[in-house]
Order: C-alpha cells, then sequence, then structure tokens
C-alpha cells in the first residue's frame, strides 16, 4: 500500500506547489480568528483550542491509530512534541511582540535549512535573493522585551525542526501519509494540555470564543498542515524550506486585495527579491 493511497488520484494530480500554495494562504486566516480569541481567551488557552480542533478532526478522518503503535511511533512523538511547543511559543511570542518581528524571526532558521540543500550555484543564488527579500519584507525590529525575543527564537527553531520532521515523515510508508499527521497531533494534544488546558476553562462557556477557536483550528492547522503533508511529500527539503520564504510576499498579497493595505517600496522590493529567488530556485534531484 502506497504511503498517499488514500489521496489517489486526486491528490497526485494537483502540482505539489499548489499544495504550499493552500497552506500559505490559510496560514494567514488562522491569526484573523485568533485576533477575536486573544480578546476572550487566554492566549495559552487560543493554543490549545487550535490543537484540540485540530487533532479532533483529523483523528475522526484519519483513525490514526496503527500510526501511534506502528514502527514510526518515535518520529510521531517527537513530531507531536515539537507542534506543541511551536503553537505555544508562536502564540506567547506575539502576545509580546510585534507579528512583523516574529515572522521575520521565524525565518532565519528556514533559510538555513534552504542552505544546507543549495548544493548548486544557481540554488545559492537563489537563496542569496530570498534572504534578504525576507528581512526587506518583514523589518526585525528585536526591540521588545527580552523573554519575547526569547520566545520568538524558541518557536523560529521549533517551525525548523517540524520542516524537518513533517517532510521525513511525508516520506515515511509506515505512517500512511496524512494519518503520520493525524497521530502527532494527537500527541500534541496531551503535550500542551497540561501547560495551556487551564487557560481556555473560562472561554468554555462562551460560544463565540469556541466557534472562533474552531476556525483557528482548521485555518491555521487542518488545512495547511495536510497541505503541507501533501507538498513535502513530492519536494525535496531544501525546496520546500525556500518556499516557505514566499510568506511573508503571501500576507503582503493578502493585505492589498483583503485589508486595501498597499505596500511601501521597502515592501515592494522585498517580494521582488522573494518571487525571484524562488524561480532562480531549481529542484535538487531525490536522493542528491
Amino acid at each position: 500500500m502506497s504511503t498517499f493511497s488514500l489521496t489517489r488520484p486526486a491528490a497526485a494530480a494537483v502540482p505539489p506547489h499548489a499544495y504550499f500554495v493552500g497552506s500559505a494562504l490559510f496560514h494567514y486566516l488562522g491569526p484573523a480568528f485568533a485576533v477575536l480569541l486573544f480578546a476572550r481567551v487566554d492566549v495559552l488557552g487560543v493554543a490549545w483550542l487550535r490543537i484540540a480542533v485540530a487533532a479532533a478532526l483529523l483523528a475522526a478522518w484519519r483513525r490514526p491509530w496503527t500510526a501511534l503503535g506502528g514502527p514510526a511511533r518515535g518520529l510521531v512523538l517527537r513530531w507531536g512534541v515539537v507542534l506543541a511547543a511551536m503553537n505555544a511559543c508562536f502564540y506567547l511570542a506575539i502576545d509580546r511582540l510585534p507579528l512583523g518581528t516574529v515572522a521575520a524571526i521565524e525565518f532565519l532558521p528556514v533559510v538555513a535549512l534552504a542552505a544546507l540543500g543549495a548544493r548548486r550555484a544557481r540554488n545559492a543564488a537563489a537563496l542569496a535573493l530570498a534572504a534578504p527579500g525576507v528581512y526587506l519584507l518583514c523589518g526585525i525590529r528585536l526591540e521588545g522585551e527580552p523573554l519575547g525575543v526569547a520566545l520568538a527564537f524558541a518557536n523560529a527553531g521549533l517551525f525548523a525542526l517540524y520542516i524537518v520532521l513533517a517532510h521525513r515523515a511525508s516520506r515515511e510508508a509506515a505512517l500512511q501519509g496524512i494519518d503520520g499527521l493525524a497521530a502527532a497531533m494527537l500527541v500534541a494534544l496531551v503535550a500542551i494540555t497540561p501547560v495551556a488546558g487551564p487557560g481556555v476553562v473560562p472561554a468554555l462557556g462562551d460560544p463565540v470564543a469556541l466557534l472562533a477557536g474552531a476556525g483557528v483550528g482548521v485555518s491555521s492547522s487542518v488545512i495547511p498542515y495536510v497541505c503541507d503533508q501533501l507538498a513535502m511529500r513530492r519536494l525535496p527539503r531544501a525546496t520546500y524550506a525556500l518556499l516557505v520564504s514566499l510568506l511573508p510576499a503571501t500576507a503582503t498579497v493578502v493585505g492589498v486585495v483583503v485589508l486595501a493595505q498597499v505596500p511601501s517600496v521597502r515592501e515592494a522590493a522585498g517580494v521582488a527579491l522573494v518571487v525571484a529567488g524562488v524561480a532562480l530556485h531549481r529542484a535538487p534531484p531525490e536522493g542528491g
């Protein structure tokens, strides 16, 4: 049975880059729901709601019990713990620092992952274009409380580790594709509940908060993480890491289309550099 036998032939007919675009677009719908939640629910409670909703939906869809006890359970356990810690650090960081600062820091180790797989002069040049593009878009500013900066860097390291583990899981036949993601989300729920569970208790009687939490779970975890798996299955890790540099550019485009936020000259230059870098990049041969 192949790794994605449950998603063929429809999933295989879609280019992997299209799945990445889906992930990138939904990546920015989640924070829109979270804005409402921050006014009603403790920050860690938001992280718990996001993971709990995603874990429940993915478990109901995939029934990933064999992945939890199969030969790849060690990978699933590590992936789940990383998901829990990454989400907690992200929400704690954006509660203390501007989102743009946290986003900029988040892409630093991802650019390093892309560098590890460059191997060709063409791809090194692509990376050289994308990295300053990310910097121009996000405008890294490290002012702010030290704890917020530390949490942002912790989130950045965990995000890079997420890419490594999720990419490995996408190629692991024993996990049957998205079943591994569903199992990892269940692990993440167990891992985060002792720390973040109490923060959601006041929201249990608030239907608006629970509905917004469901939106955060679906748009921030279910759809983008499933798209990640479908894309990673067919893209080298270095290619995927470089594509992640498009996220700030995606945010700028969403701002123009949805919020009528016209980018500055600096932001437009950043978009141009990132897009040029991704266009220049070529995937290395599999196994090379």
